[in-house]
Protein backbone atom coordinates (compact mmCIF):
# COMPACT_ATOMS: atom_id res chain seq x y z
CA UNK A 1 0.00 0.00 0.00
CA UNK A 2 1.59 3.01 -1.25
CA UNK A 3 2.17 5.71 1.80
CA UNK A 4 0.01 9.08 1.81
CA UNK A 5 1.61 11.93 0.59
CA UNK A 6 2.90 14.80 3.35
CA UNK A 7 1.51 18.03 3.46
CA UNK A 8 5.53 18.66 3.46
CA UNK A 9 5.92 17.05 0.37
CA UNK A 10 2.52 19.17 -1.64
CA UNK A 11 3.83 22.47 -0.31
CA UNK A 12 7.06 22.86 -2.10
CA UNK A 13 6.14 21.41 -5.59
CA UNK A 14 3.15 23.70 -5.46
CA UNK A 15 5.26 26.54 -4.70
CA UNK A 16 8.10 25.87 -7.13
CA UNK A 17 5.35 25.35 -9.76
CA UNK A 18 4.17 28.91 -9.15
CA UNK A 19 7.53 30.05 -8.93
CA UNK A 20 7.95 28.92 -12.91
CA UNK A 21 4.91 30.31 -13.59
CA UNK A 22 6.33 33.66 -11.79
CA UNK A 23 9.30 33.71 -13.71
CA UNK A 24 7.81 33.00 -17.03
CA UNK A 25 5.34 35.60 -17.29
CA UNK A 26 8.41 38.17 -16.29
CA UNK A 27 10.12 36.71 -18.89
CA UNK A 28 7.78 37.34 -21.29
CA UNK A 29 6.96 40.77 -19.90
CA UNK A 30 10.32 41.75 -20.80
CA UNK A 31 10.59 40.61 -23.96
CA UNK A 32 6.75 41.77 -25.58
CA UNK A 33 7.53 45.34 -25.68
CA UNK A 34 10.43 44.65 -27.61
CA UNK A 35 8.12 42.14 -29.86
CA UNK A 36 5.68 44.62 -30.21
CA UNK A 37 8.31 47.27 -31.22
CA UNK A 38 9.76 44.86 -33.82
CA UNK A 39 6.03 44.37 -35.41
CA UNK A 40 4.89 47.32 -35.66
CA UNK A 41 8.32 49.29 -36.97
CA UNK A 42 9.53 45.89 -38.93
CA UNK A 43 6.90 43.70 -39.57
CA UNK A 44 3.73 45.80 -40.52
CA UNK A 45 5.96 48.22 -42.63
CA UNK A 46 6.69 44.98 -44.85
CA UNK A 47 3.59 43.81 -45.05
CA UNK A 48 2.01 47.42 -45.76
CA UNK A 49 4.74 47.87 -48.59
CA UNK A 50 3.39 44.26 -49.90
CA UNK A 51 -0.31 45.30 -50.19
CA UNK A 52 0.56 48.44 -51.83
CA UNK A 53 3.11 47.16 -54.42
CA UNK A 54 -1.05 46.15 -56.20
CA UNK A 55 -2.21 48.98 -55.94
CA UNK A 56 -1.73 52.06 -58.41
CA UNK A 57 -2.42 55.77 -58.12
CA UNK A 58 -1.04 59.36 -57.82
CA UNK A 59 -0.28 60.60 -54.17
CA UNK A 60 -2.97 58.57 -51.82
CA UNK A 61 -5.34 58.20 -54.34
CA UNK A 62 -4.32 54.12 -54.79
CA UNK A 63 -6.53 51.16 -56.23
CA UNK A 64 -5.79 47.94 -56.37
CA UNK A 65 -4.40 46.70 -59.95
CA UNK A 66 -3.20 43.16 -59.02
CA UNK A 67 -0.05 42.46 -61.03
CA UNK A 68 0.30 45.68 -62.83
CA UNK A 69 2.81 47.44 -61.24
CA UNK A 70 5.02 43.89 -61.57
CA UNK A 71 4.76 44.03 -65.46
CA UNK A 72 5.29 47.20 -65.24
CA UNK A 73 8.51 46.82 -64.08
CA UNK A 74 9.57 44.43 -66.21
CA UNK A 75 9.50 47.19 -68.73
CA UNK A 76 10.46 50.37 -67.06
CA UNK A 77 13.95 51.20 -68.94
CA UNK A 78 14.91 53.35 -66.04
CA UNK A 79 14.52 50.66 -63.97
CA UNK A 80 16.53 48.33 -65.93
CA UNK A 81 19.33 50.84 -65.99
CA UNK A 82 19.11 51.20 -62.21
CA UNK A 83 19.62 47.68 -61.73
CA UNK A 84 22.27 47.40 -64.07
CA UNK A 85 24.06 50.52 -61.96
CA UNK A 86 23.87 48.64 -58.74
CA UNK A 87 24.82 45.59 -59.69
CA UNK A 88 28.07 47.33 -61.02
CA UNK A 89 28.40 48.51 -58.06
CA UNK A 90 28.07 45.44 -56.01
CA UNK A 91 30.38 43.18 -58.44
CA UNK A 92 33.09 45.52 -58.19
CA UNK A 93 33.30 47.62 -55.16
CA UNK A 94 32.45 44.13 -52.62
CA UNK A 95 35.17 42.16 -53.64
CA UNK A 96 37.62 44.86 -53.51
CA UNK A 97 36.42 45.60 -50.53
CA UNK A 98 36.51 42.46 -48.88
CA UNK A 99 40.29 41.74 -50.16
CA UNK A 100 41.55 45.23 -49.64
CA UNK A 101 39.70 44.98 -45.78
CA UNK A 102 41.46 41.43 -45.06
CA UNK A 103 44.51 42.48 -46.57
CA UNK A 104 44.56 45.18 -43.60
CA UNK A 105 43.46 43.31 -40.94
CA UNK A 106 46.64 40.93 -41.47
CA UNK A 107 48.79 43.47 -41.55
CA UNK A 108 47.54 45.26 -38.51
CA UNK A 109 47.53 41.79 -36.94
CA UNK A 110 51.43 41.52 -37.04
CA UNK A 111 52.35 41.74 -33.41
CA UNK A 112 55.42 43.49 -34.35
CA UNK A 113 54.01 46.48 -36.09
CA UNK A 114 54.14 49.55 -33.54
CA UNK A 115 50.74 52.23 -32.76
CA UNK A 116 48.39 49.66 -34.18
CA UNK A 117 45.95 51.43 -32.37
CA UNK A 118 46.41 54.84 -34.49
CA UNK A 119 46.09 52.80 -37.71
CA UNK A 120 43.38 51.18 -36.19
CA UNK A 121 41.16 54.04 -35.34
CA UNK A 122 42.52 56.13 -38.75
CA UNK A 123 41.04 53.55 -40.74
CA UNK A 124 37.95 52.59 -39.28
CA UNK A 125 37.40 56.44 -38.61
CA UNK A 126 35.19 56.82 -42.00
CA UNK A 127 32.73 54.40 -41.07
CA UNK A 128 31.28 57.02 -38.13
CA UNK A 129 31.24 60.16 -40.28
CA UNK A 130 28.06 61.68 -41.09
CA UNK A 131 27.13 59.95 -44.89
CA UNK A 132 26.14 63.53 -46.20
CA UNK A 133 29.21 65.40 -45.06
CA UNK A 134 31.83 62.88 -46.56
CA UNK A 135 29.74 62.44 -49.71
CA UNK A 136 29.64 66.05 -50.25
CA UNK A 137 33.42 66.45 -49.82
CA UNK A 138 34.04 63.80 -51.94
CA UNK A 139 31.83 65.61 -54.41
CA UNK A 140 34.24 68.93 -53.97
CA UNK A 141 37.36 66.47 -54.40
CA UNK A 142 36.30 64.66 -57.73
CA UNK A 143 35.07 68.43 -58.95
CA UNK A 144 37.16 69.12 -62.23
CA UNK A 145 39.47 71.94 -60.47
CA UNK A 146 39.37 69.59 -57.29
CA UNK A 147 42.41 68.27 -55.35
CA UNK A 148 42.05 64.89 -57.32
CA UNK A 149 42.74 66.11 -60.51
CA UNK A 150 45.42 69.19 -59.15
CA UNK A 151 47.10 66.09 -57.68
CA UNK A 152 47.26 63.92 -60.26
CA UNK A 153 48.30 66.33 -62.75
CA UNK A 154 51.18 67.46 -60.29
CA UNK A 155 52.23 63.93 -60.70
CA UNK A 156 52.28 63.59 -64.23
CA UNK A 157 49.49 60.76 -64.34
CA UNK A 158 47.32 62.65 -66.21
CA UNK A 159 47.50 65.72 -68.79
CA UNK A 160 44.04 66.84 -68.50
CA UNK A 161 41.29 67.06 -65.65
CA UNK A 162 39.33 63.73 -65.28
CA UNK A 163 35.62 64.19 -65.40
CA UNK A 164 34.84 62.28 -62.53
CA UNK A 165 31.30 63.79 -62.24
CA UNK A 166 30.07 64.47 -65.46
CA UNK A 167 31.55 61.67 -67.32
CA UNK A 168 29.26 58.11 -67.28
CA UNK A 169 32.46 55.77 -66.22
CA UNK A 170 34.28 58.07 -64.45
CA UNK A 171 31.55 59.01 -62.21
CA UNK A 172 31.26 55.51 -61.20
CA UNK A 173 34.84 55.13 -60.08
CA UNK A 174 34.29 58.24 -58.20
CA UNK A 175 30.93 56.56 -56.64
CA UNK A 176 32.69 52.90 -55.92
CA UNK A 177 36.44 54.91 -54.75
CA UNK A 178 33.54 56.66 -51.92
CA UNK A 179 31.99 53.53 -50.60
CA UNK A 180 35.06 51.69 -50.42
CA UNK A 181 36.38 54.92 -48.45
CA UNK A 182 34.06 54.64 -45.79
CA UNK A 183 32.87 50.82 -45.36
CA UNK A 184 36.83 48.77 -45.94
CA UNK A 185 37.48 49.87 -42.34
CA UNK A 186 33.77 48.52 -40.94
CA UNK A 187 34.57 45.25 -42.67
CA UNK A 188 38.40 45.13 -41.21
CA UNK A 189 37.28 45.04 -37.69
CA UNK A 190 35.44 41.78 -38.14
CA UNK A 191 38.52 40.35 -39.95
CA UNK A 192 40.51 41.78 -37.41
CA UNK A 193 38.67 40.33 -35.06
CA UNK A 194 38.54 36.54 -36.54
CA UNK A 195 42.19 36.94 -36.73
CA UNK A 196 42.78 37.65 -33.61
CA UNK A 197 40.40 33.94 -32.44
CA UNK A 198 43.20 31.62 -34.80
CA UNK A 199 45.50 29.55 -32.26
CA UNK A 200 49.13 30.95 -32.91
CA UNK A 201 50.01 27.04 -32.74
CA UNK A 202 48.75 26.62 -35.42
CA UNK A 203 50.54 29.10 -37.46
CA UNK A 204 53.70 28.07 -35.76
CA UNK A 205 53.34 24.57 -36.33
CA UNK A 206 52.50 25.13 -40.40
CA UNK A 207 55.94 27.59 -39.77
CA UNK A 208 57.86 24.58 -38.88
CA UNK A 209 56.40 22.06 -41.53
CA UNK A 210 57.62 24.93 -43.66
CA UNK A 211 55.24 27.14 -45.16
CA UNK A 212 55.64 30.29 -46.35
CA UNK A 213 53.35 33.51 -45.31
CA UNK A 214 51.25 33.16 -48.19
CA UNK A 215 51.01 29.56 -47.74
CA UNK A 216 49.69 29.79 -44.11
CA UNK A 217 47.07 33.02 -46.01
CA UNK A 218 45.67 30.86 -48.42
CA UNK A 219 45.77 27.35 -46.68
CA UNK A 220 45.21 28.30 -42.64
CA UNK A 221 43.76 32.24 -42.62
CA UNK A 222 41.16 32.26 -45.51
CA UNK A 223 39.42 28.65 -44.76
CA UNK A 224 39.45 29.15 -40.71
CA UNK A 225 37.82 32.96 -41.87
CA UNK A 226 35.46 31.33 -44.04
CA UNK A 227 32.19 32.55 -41.88
CA UNK A 228 33.51 35.72 -41.62
CA UNK A 229 33.93 36.37 -45.02
CA UNK A 230 30.49 35.04 -45.51
CA UNK A 231 28.81 37.52 -43.49
CA UNK A 232 30.97 40.54 -44.71
CA UNK A 233 29.97 40.25 -48.06
CA UNK A 234 26.40 38.99 -47.34
CA UNK A 235 26.03 42.41 -45.42
CA UNK A 236 28.45 44.27 -47.97
CA UNK A 237 26.02 42.97 -50.76
CA UNK A 238 23.04 44.30 -48.73
CA UNK A 239 24.39 47.45 -48.40
CA UNK A 240 25.15 48.20 -52.01
CA UNK A 241 22.06 47.33 -53.07
CA UNK A 242 20.40 49.56 -51.40
CA UNK A 243 23.03 52.26 -51.96
CA UNK A 244 21.42 55.73 -51.73
CA UNK A 245 23.40 59.05 -50.01
CA UNK A 246 26.49 58.71 -51.81
CA UNK A 247 25.41 58.38 -55.10
CA UNK A 248 22.22 61.60 -54.09
CA UNK A 249 25.03 63.93 -52.85
CA UNK A 250 28.13 63.37 -55.58
CA UNK A 251 26.24 62.85 -58.67
CA UNK A 252 22.49 63.02 -57.80
CA UNK A 253 22.22 59.84 -60.22
CA UNK A 254 23.76 61.88 -63.34
CA UNK A 255 24.91 62.57 -65.63
CA UNK A 256 21.88 61.68 -66.86
CA UNK A 257 20.81 58.36 -65.24
CA UNK A 258 24.09 56.71 -65.28
CA UNK A 259 24.88 56.13 -61.70
CA UNK A 260 21.33 56.25 -60.40
CA UNK A 261 20.56 53.06 -58.33
CA UNK A 262 17.18 51.39 -57.32
CA UNK A 263 17.26 53.48 -53.98
CA UNK A 264 17.61 56.56 -55.70
CA UNK A 265 14.56 55.65 -58.55
CA UNK A 266 12.45 54.99 -55.44
CA UNK A 267 12.71 58.64 -54.04
CA UNK A 268 12.32 59.72 -57.54
CA UNK A 269 9.03 57.91 -57.93
CA UNK A 270 8.28 59.04 -54.29
CA UNK A 271 8.83 62.41 -53.84
CA UNK A 272 10.57 63.59 -56.77
CA UNK A 273 8.09 62.93 -59.80
CA UNK A 274 4.47 62.53 -59.41
CA UNK A 275 3.91 60.61 -56.44
CA UNK A 276 3.06 56.92 -57.19
CA UNK A 277 4.18 55.06 -53.86
CA UNK A 278 2.36 51.70 -55.00
CA UNK A 279 4.64 51.75 -57.90
CA UNK A 280 7.42 52.72 -55.38
CA UNK A 281 7.00 49.82 -53.19
CA UNK A 282 7.43 47.38 -55.89
CA UNK A 283 10.12 48.75 -56.87
CA UNK A 284 11.77 48.26 -53.41
CA UNK A 285 10.29 44.49 -53.22
CA UNK A 286 12.71 44.14 -56.12
CA UNK A 287 15.67 44.97 -53.52
CA UNK A 288 14.47 42.00 -51.72
CA UNK A 289 14.56 39.70 -54.66
CA UNK A 290 17.56 40.67 -55.67
CA UNK A 291 18.99 40.35 -52.18
CA UNK A 292 17.80 37.39 -51.80
CA UNK A 293 19.18 36.04 -54.84
CA UNK A 294 22.92 37.04 -54.21
CA UNK A 295 22.58 35.91 -50.60
CA UNK A 296 21.91 32.41 -51.94
CA UNK A 297 23.85 32.47 -54.49
CA UNK A 298 26.54 33.70 -51.55
CA UNK A 299 25.47 30.44 -49.57
CA UNK A 300 26.07 27.96 -52.07
CA UNK A 301 29.16 29.41 -53.14
CA UNK A 302 30.98 29.30 -49.73
CA UNK A 303 28.94 26.00 -48.66
CA UNK A 304 30.27 23.23 -47.29
CA UNK A 305 30.60 20.50 -50.51
CA UNK A 306 29.74 17.44 -48.01
CA UNK A 307 26.29 19.23 -46.59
Amino acid sequence: MMPARSVETVKPTKFNRNLRMKNTLIGWSFISIATIMICLFYFYPMVKALLLSFESGTGINLRFTGLNNYLRLLKDPTFLVTVKNTVTYLIVQVPVMIILAMFISVLLNNKKLKLKGVFRTAIFLPCVTSLVAYSVIFKYLCAQDGIMNMLLMKLSLISQPIPWLTDPFWAKVAIITAITWRWTGYNMIFFLSALQNIDESIFEAARIDGASSIQQFFKITVPMMKPIILFTTITSTIGTLQLFDEVMNITKGGPGNATMTISQYIYNISFKYTPDFGYAATVSYAIVILIVFFSIIQFKVAGDKNE
